[in-house]
């Protein structure tokens, strides 16, 4: 696991009392809690119970982690683990409990999966944190470049003011710039990461 220093940041802030870092950190996690319910194949409701009882436990808990750094494997833990409690439970309420085949808590596969969401969540976190220090026109550009479908040179050109011919050059330098972001350390090509 990374030392993300914004992670312990946010910690550290959070411990404080700090609304605003509870609130990041919640925003931050989030995604990771429900793609394991989804792995799990929770119902919405149980999902979100699965969700309020991770965010409860990291409050409760979130003074005496011992490593900041730990936290996105501490909450990938701790909800397969509320997963398997609900799942059990949701088995004991259809009155004719059948026996699993597969014990979630040990299972390989799971494990694997478990790493794979939090790597994934880990990266799509630090693209959200290096995008974020973009200037505004980059980010402004970036987006209407990632919608599906784009809209034409033209009314990109429109929209921002810039004329059509700068606007693949302005990509450039936004993309370069987005590449150049200490966030994505790790994470990028040649460093030991994946794709960004």
């Amino acid at each position: 696991m990374r030392d993300d220093p914004t992670v312990i940041a946010l910690v550290a802030r959070a411990r404080k009392g700090d609304q605003n870092a509870w609130n990041e950190l919640v925003e931050r996690y989030l995604p990771l809690i429900w793609s394991i319910c989804l792995r799990h194949r929770l119902s919405r409701p149980d999902a979100d119970d699965v969700a309020q009882t991770v965010c409860l436990r990291l409050v409760e808990h979130l003074a005496v982690l011992r490593t900041p750094a730990a936290l996105p494997g501490w909450i990938a833990v701790t909800t397969q683990r509320e997963c398997v409690r609900v799942l059990r439970a949701v088995r004991r309420r259809e009155v004719a409990e059948q026996p699993m085949t597969v014990d979630l808590a040990a299972d390989d596969e799971v494990t694997t999966m478990i790493e794979h969401e939090l790597e994934r969540a880990e990266r799509q976190a630090a693209l959200r944190a290096a995008f974020a220090q973009l200037p505004a026109l980059c980010r402004k550009l970036l987006t209407l470049l990632m919608r599906d479908p784009p809209p034409s040179y033209a009314e990109i050109g429109d929209r921002l003011g810039t004329p059509v011919g700068g606007i693949g050059p302005t990509r450039a330098r936004c993309l370069a710039k987005l590449r150049q972001s200490p966030y994505l350390n790790g994470y990028l090509p040649g460093e030991g990461g994946g794709d960004v």
